[in-house]
């Protein structure tokens, strides 16, 4: 269910269920995390005549890339150590329902043109296998970071981009909501009371000036986790000021004592581009002393991608040996 009435919200919606009746149209939802990017996709997926056919929804982040062509395509008995039966990946078990693929910029290179392929010839081949396999299910993609900068970079195909495209959805920040925040505050007093068969909290005049002031980073999951503490906290009562637990993010800037200010020069000879994103990583991670979460927040990148480069680049194994 989306809750708010402002217009870009309600624009999105308004474009989510055109959407939904349109059979073949490829989405490409964005939007900061916590936005609700996979209950757009659902609600998508609602809308269309195969409601009834399964959402089938996966994190690309989440899953190692050994594992992540498996869950996807399947793979025939035999194809891998370990593959001792055939097994149908997502594609197949979305049947003509909707597959979401979420946090899709984090898609390896490898598994990009397998994915291109998929969406313009509509058939696949499990893992070891020989036999194309028609997909019916529609293919929603989530992100939360630019995909025209993973373009720009090298980290993602700009045919699969394009192909991904078809319909693209921009889901707005709470920050730009403000008008929602209340609706949306009390519609989550309501499902907890209603979990609880008791009576919503209200809230207090205090409260409510605190919660609409708020930039909300985490957005609506974040104010969602915001209103769960404060009910346990406040007994289920009236919610005051003091009950709201706001979690600030802490400026990497403000924990380093000296200035941090590093070039990358580039000599006559050239430099690689792997080699200047080795050093940007290098130079990040000692602005943050080695917070991997911060770095990939600095450098717009998720923390599996910051991961997957600092092993490429052979860096992972240098900081196990400083921080020994």
């Amino acid at each position: 269910m989306v809750v708010g009435q402002s217009d870009s919200l309600q624009a999105a919606v308004a474009l989510a269920t055109k959407v939904g009746s349109s059979r073949a149209a490829t989405v490409l939802v964005c939007g900061e995390t916590g936005t609700g990017k996979e209950l757009f996709a659902r609600g998508i997926h609602a809308c269309s005549t195969h409601s009834n056919d399964p959402f089938v929804a996966i994190n690309c982040a989440a899953i190692p890339e050994s594992l992540l062509e498996s869950e996807l395509f399947g793979h025939e008995r035999g194809a891998f150590t370990d593959a001792r039966a055939m097994k149908r990946g997502l594609l197949e078990v979305a049947g003509r329902g909707t597959i979401f693929l979420d946090e899709i910029g984090e898609l390896p290179l490898k598994l990009q043109p397998k994915l291109l392929r998929i969406l313009e010839q509509r058939t696949f081949r499990r893992v070891g296998g020989s036999v194309e396999l028609p997909i019916a299910a529609r293919v929603i993609a989530g992100t939360n970071v630019s995909l025209s900068d993973a373009v720009d970079s090298g980290a993602f195909r700009e045919d699969l981009f394009y192909r991904l495209s078809v319909v693209r959805l921009d889901l707005p920040p709470l920050r730009e909501r403000s008008g929602d925040v209340e609706l949306l505050a009390r519609h989550f007093l309501r499902d907890l009371a209603r979990e609880s068969d008791g009576v919503p909290a209200t809230l207090s005049a205090d409260a409510l000036a605190a919660l609409c002031t708020h930039t909300w980073p985490g957005n609506v999951r974040e104010l969602k986790n915001v209103i769960e503490r404060a009910v346990i906290v406040a007994g289920g009562k009236t919610i005051q000021r003091q009950h709201l637990l706001f979690q600030r993010r802490r400026s990497v800037q403000a924990d380093v004592d000296v200035e941090c200010g590093t070039v990358i020069r580039i000599p006559p000879g050239g430099k690689t581009l792997d080699e200047i994103e080795s050093e940007a990583i290098q130079a990040t991670l000692a602005l943050t002393h080695g917070n991997l979460s911060a770095t990939a927040r600095i450098l717009g990148i998720s923390r599996p991608t910051l991961g997957r480069k600092l092993r490429s680049a052979g860096l992972e194994r240098r900081m196990v040996v400083s921080s020994q």
